[in-house]
């Protein structure tokens, strides 16, 4: 699942079948992935230390088979299909799961990211798309006969026709080689394909799923990402709102931003200033963006305060200066799951696709969806 008010991310870094049990038993016997051996086996697998402050546990350590595996003698046996509606001309494209996986990675992530966070983003467009066919999900789909769109409510997607013209050979080859290698993997929790949301760049900390969305996921939990800050483009960006604008688009009482000069506080260390106490942040999440804050004595979540005045994220800072608010984000996205700009950073220090993946989805493991559809 992913942040719906993204938009090409990578171009601009910031920031899940139709009927189940017909669809089920039409892949069940295909064994177009019955030939990928998953990797090292028996190799036990490092938990990423977090470098900054006090953090929720990441992933406990997981003997499970790395994702990486090629597979070429799967390449000539049949694969699902995925049917895709593409929102721009309202048709709808069919194709092999793995082809869409390339078009996926291609649109929701830069080609010239490491390797490693390439294919960890594989899995998880893999995952994603997989988790929808198993259960017969066509949520968010506006027209009958498709299983996904090609938006970011989905997952976004480029066609194989704009991937051969957008993008040089290097590029094809790089996103093709990270689909390619972790052929057929996806992550499962209790035996099912987990859902696999992932966004643009934290805060330094990514979300519980129950402190942004409703329901908690135990495998979508708060970790470290300190990798985000570091290496992130447009890390920090400030947008700027009249005191009237501030307030009609919160729907905010007029008392709501009082006219105090150089009104400021921050919440990077969780602390507010004294003289911020109208606009007062009253709790954090685990992840250490704003839960709930109250302007003029009405509380908002977070989550309420990025979504009204169209924010990057729920991590912020305020300033006001005269008659604007000067509001200072950190990081791009929900929160929630994957950093893309975080699997990039451990990518470039060595992480590997299953160590990336296990740092930010806690406790899942891997298996072949061909052995799942089987089931």
């Amino acid at each position: 699942m992913k942040d719906s008010r993204y938009t090409r991310r990578w171009k601009n870094p910031r920031l899940i079948l139709r009927r189940a049990a017909p669809y089920a038993k039409r892949l069940a016997p295909a064994a177009w992935l019955a030939a990928p051996l998953l990797a090292a086996l028996l190799l036990p697998l490092a938990v990423v230390t977090p470098r900054h402050g006090q953090t929720p546990p990441p992933a406990p350590p997981q003997h499970t088979a790395a994702p990486a595996a090629q597979a070429p003698a799967a390449e000539n046996v049949p694969q699902p299909q995925v049917s895709v509606y593409l929102s721009r001309s309202g048709q709808i494209e069919t194709l092999p799961l793995e082809d869409y996986v390339s078009g996926v990675v291609a649109a929701e992530m830069p080609a010239d990211f490491e390797l490693e966070a390439l294919k960890a983003q594989a899995v998880a467009a893999r995952t994603f798309i997989a988790r929808r066919l198993v259960a017969g999900d066509v949520s968010g789909v506006p027209v009958p006969g498709a299983n996904v769109t090609d938006t970011v409510s989905h997952q976004a997607y480029v066609s194989s026709k704009k991937l051969k013209q957008d993008f040089t050979p290097v590029q094809q080859e790089k996103i093709h080689r990270a689909v390619l290698e972790t052929r057929g993997v996806i992550m499962t929790y209790n035996g099912q394909p987990i859902t696999a949301s992932f966004f643009a760049s934290s805060g330094g900390y990514t979300e519980n799923s129950e402190e942004y969305w409703k329901g908690t996921v135990p495998y979508l939990r708060s970790v470290a990402s300190p990798w985000d800050k570091e290496i992130t483009p447009n890390y920090a960006v400030t947008s700027t709102f009249t005191v009237q604008e501030l307030i009609s688009k919160l729907g905010a009482g007029k008392g709501a931003v009082p006219a105090i000069k150089d009104l400021s506080a921050s919440v990077k260390d969780g602390t507010t200033s004294p003289s911020a106490l109208p606009m007062e942040v009253l709790s954090l999440t685990t992840g250490h963006r704003i839960k709930e804050i109250s302007i003029g004595g009405q509380v908002f979540t977070g989550r309420e305060v990025r979504e009204k005045l169209g924010l990057r994220s729920s991590q912020f800072t305020w300033k006001r200066k005269g008659d604007q608010i000067l509001i200072t984000t950190y990081g791009n996205g929900h929160g929630v799951g994957m950093s893309q700009w975080g699997a990039n950073g451990m990518a470039k220090e060595g992480g590997t696709a299953t160590r990336i993946l296990k740092h930010y989805y806690t406790g899942i493991n891997f298996a072949q969806l061909s052995t799942l559809l089987k089931k």
